[in-house]
């Protein structure tokens, strides 16, 4: 059986969560639609967080552009935190704070990728 690196699994799994997020913000259940109008947001503004979630599932399952992938899911999940920071909600914080991490890794690793063999920009 082969060996399987988290480096390749890692952005899967990230992209897998922006799709299951994605999902849940452009249909916006009532309890999700009621919190955006809580924290202030616009009644729209669900439908801006779920498409950029989509976007950055897209970006992170090809390699060329895990990169910026990463970097907008990391803003996403920046977003998300400083939100509920805001409000005072410290207990949702956590999630937002270890995705936003482990967007950075993915990030971190792409760019060591890309600047390690800037040709073919490919998985080793």
């Amino acid at each position: 059986m082969s060996k399987i690196s988290w480096r390749r699994v890692l952005p899967f799994v990230l992209a897998a969560f922006f799709v299951v997020g994605s999902v849940s913000n452009l249909l916006a259940p009532a309890p999700i639609y009621e919190e955006y109008l809580k924290w202030g947001y616009p009644r729209w503004f669900h439908f801006v967080t779920g498409s950029l979630e989509l976007g950055a599932a897209i970006l992170l399952v090809r390699v060329p552009s895990r990169l910026l992938g990463s970097a907008l899911g990391c803003a996403i999940m920046l977003g998300a935190l400083a939100t509920v920071i805001v409000h005072g909600e410290y207990g949702h914080a956590v999630p937002p704070l270890v995705v936003a991490t482990l967007s950075l890794v993915v990030g971190w690793t792409s760019w060591r990728m890309r600047t390690a063999n800037p040709i073919t920009d490919q998985d080793p």
